[in-house]
């Protein structure tokens, strides 16, 4: 066997050590086999223990249920018909896998994020790699009861455009969107932003919009609010329960900002703390959601559900 060079094993004794203090506690796994890109995640307020996700960019338009510990929830009166079998066992003779609850006349060109308030689900397919789409949008939802129904209908599409871009692609790729929240009954919109152009090359800050108008025939344009220079591709965000701590996941840290006193600029005038991701573990982290008012659940794209504890974040430079 090759020895391993001394300043090899430091520096991996050091990488395990850290690791071994994160606050990403694994909270449990999404087996179900049809999540297989989960891009966003909400807690459910009217069905306890229940949170709604859904899969990245080309998936069919629907939602899936699951409990805290990532077991998808299905319909009473399909369980004769369908299962939720897990990755590599034996499925139940003569039943299907569920397909989750089929969102009609939608389409998931590419949706990025979730949000749910005043029993309204919001389902954001504002992805924009390319900072070229002309066609982003909300899904309004009334939120189905995820134990009795296999299907809904949106109340309404919103269609959004941010306020300065002008040209598609945008000469700056500062367009991308894939972290949604609701606050006072507005809808936000976190960017996330690439240099050079290119898609596979990450750049630092975001800019923070809201949603004042809710046309359905025609572009609603998002007001700019707010910035930040310090924070790395926002994948998620969500608003706690008491609606005062706002959860910024983005590929490097999570980020939890306090409402400010006044107004709504989250990202410049409230405190800030912040906890490192520990990313061999975390992975493609793209999902964050409050499980109460002092605990985040992140969901990434391999399947995996952490636990962090808000007392554990500490105040961020």
């Amino acid at each position: 066997m090759r020895q391993i060079p001394c300043l090899l094993l430091f520096f991996l004794t050091v990488a395990l050590a850290q690791d071994a203090r994160s606050p990403f506690v694994d909270a449990g796994r999404i087996v179900h086999e049809p999540v297989d890109e989960t891009s966003g995640i909400v807690r459910s307020p009217t069905y306890p223990g229940v949170f709604w996700v859904h899969n990245d960019s080309g998936d069919e338009p629907r939602l899936f249920a699951i409990d805290a510990t990532g077991k998808a929830l299905l319909p009473d009166f399909l369980k004769d018909r369908f299962h939720v079998g897990t990755t590599g066992e034996a499925k139940e003779a003569g039943k299907k896998l569920w397909p989750g609850l089929k969102l009609l006349l939608a389409a998931n060109i590419d949706w990025e994020d979730i949000a749910l308030a005043d029993g309204k689900l919001y389902v954001a397919d504002v992805g924009n790699n390319g900072n070229a789409r002309r066609d982003l949008g909300v899904y309004v939802v009334n939120e189905p009861n995820p134990r009795a129904r296999d299907v809904a209908r949106p109340l309404t599409h919103l269609p959004v455009r941010f306020s300065d871009q002008t040209v598609y692609p945008a000469k700056e790729w500062h367009f991308d969107c894939e972290a949604v929240f609701v606050s006072d009954g507005k809808l936000y919109f976190l960017t996330k932003h690439r240099a050079n152009r290119q898609h596979n090359r990450g750049a630092m800050g975001t800019k923070l919009y809201r949603l004042d108008t809710a046309f359905t025939d025609k572009e609603n344009v998002l007001t700019k609010i707010d910035t930040h220079e310090r924070l790395a591709m926002p994948t998620a965000a969500d608003l706690s329960p008491d609606g005062t701590k706002l959860a910024v996941l983005c590929v490097n840290a999570l980020f939890v900002f306090e409402k400010p006193a006044s107004g709504d600029k989250w990202l410049s005038e409230g405190k800030v703390r912040a906890v490192p991701l520990p990313r061999k573990r975390t992975k493609q982290a793209e999902a964050v959601c409050w499980e109460d008012d002092a605990t985040l659940l992140v969901a990434n794209e391999q399947r995996d559900l952490f636990r962090v504890k808000l007392a554990a974040i500490t105040a961020y430079r």
